[in-house]
């Protein structure tokens, strides 16, 4: 058997194949299964209770609709295939890195149709809806009267049409409070992540490696869904962008379970889509309740920079430079700005 020491790396196993991570398929899990015990017994791959520095690596959505070409929200970056060559880094780097990694943590981006962010909310004078990924709605949109809450997604969510001026209150609350509190704008997004559909699911290739670990290292993969609530948007896993309606009462709440889970472990490895809209968010409200914590605790947070990329429109908006400062700032406030291609042992310590 093989000495593995902390520095050191394991080979790639001959299933993975890079060419096909751009694509959707099924994963022979029975067969993964057997090559993984035979794996962690080739390589001396030893059971996670055995870890003496624990490590959590976070993936955030890498899923279908953001890492799929000619899926919904297929985040390029300015290379245009981003997402793709993040992946392909993402699979190797778990491979490589088995024996070092604790757990594989997965956020899912969750949504069915009638959400704020999707076209169907907000209409106009004409009964028009906002066209996705060209619409921004603004404060001045909403006292302009340009869009305003759709009276049948009230219906639906609430069941009784009587409530439409609490949604029309709570539509011009919203938007002003992302323009208070320095958020993004409204976005009306295309439909995508949503549940019960194949772009909800992880990226073939990413949960084949995450099923490999999990067997290799006798430790369950978790899944964490977000962005189900309607009335609010969910970049970040840890907190939804409103918090309360305009009497001040809670729509939504933080998701400290998983804030805690999180913290438990040593060290925190954060990679996914996209890096200027999910990471960013999580990484920043992350930050936020370290800060509140204790600031230390920002060193054990380690943010892989060749597994994301931005969300780039062509013509349309790039996040790229907003992406990068946000980083910097993570940077300045102690997390450590690494690349897969490093071995894990080198940089965590």
């Amino acid at each position: 058997m093989s000495d593995t020491p902390s520095t050191s790396q394991i080979p790639i196993p001959s299933h993975f194949d890079s060419a096909q991570v751009d694509q959707v398929w099924r994963i022979a899990y029975q067969e993964r299964l057997h090559e993984a015990r035979a794996w962690a017994q080739q390589y001396d791959i030893p059971h996670v209770s055995e870890d003496s520095l624990r490590t959590c690596l976070l993936l955030v959505d890498v899923q279908n609709t953001f890492c799929i070409p000619d899926y919904e929200l297929f985040v390029g970056g300015r290379s245009g295939n981003g997402a793709v060559e993040d992946n392909v880094r993402l699979c190797e780097f778990i491979y490589r890195n088995l024996p070092h990694i604790t757990k594989i943590a997965c956020t899912l981006d969750t949504h069915t149709a009638m959400q704020i962010f999707h076209e169907i909310f907000w209409v106009n004078d004409a009964g028009e809806h906002p066209v996705p990924l060209q619409t921004l709605i603004t404060q001045s949109d909403i006292e302009a009267g340009n869009w305003r809450v759709n009276p049948a997604v009230v219906e639906n969510l609430r069941g009784n049409a009587d409530q439409y001026a609490w949604f029309k209150k709570y539509g011009e609350h919203y938007v002003k409070t992302l323009t208070v509190e320095g958020k993004y704008p409204l976005t009306i997004w295309p439909y995508h992540a949503m549940l019960g559909g194949i772009g909800h699911a992880v990226v073939s290739a990413v949960d084949e490696a995450c099923f490999f670990h999990a067997i290799a290292r006798n430790s369950q993969t978790h899944y964490e869904l977000k962005g189900r609530n309607p009335l609010t948007e969910n970049y970040s896993v840890l907190r939804p962008e409103v918090l309360n309606d305009v009497e001040g009462k809670p729509i939504a709440q933080k998701n400290k379970d998983f804030l805690e889970m999180l913290l438990e472990y040593d060290r925190v490895i954060i990679g996914g889509q996209a890096k200027s809209h999910c990471v960013a968010w999580t990484v920043s409200d992350l930050l936020e309740e370290i800060q509140q914590t204790d600031p230390m605790l920002a060193k054990k947070v380690y943010l892989m920079e060749d597994l994301t990329s931005p969300v780039v429109v062509p013509d349309v908006v790039d996040y790229t430079d907003s992406a990068d400062e946000a980083f910097a700032e993570f940077s300045k406030a102690g997390m450590h700005i690494v690349k897969s291609t490093e071995p894990i042992g080198a940089w965590i310590r």
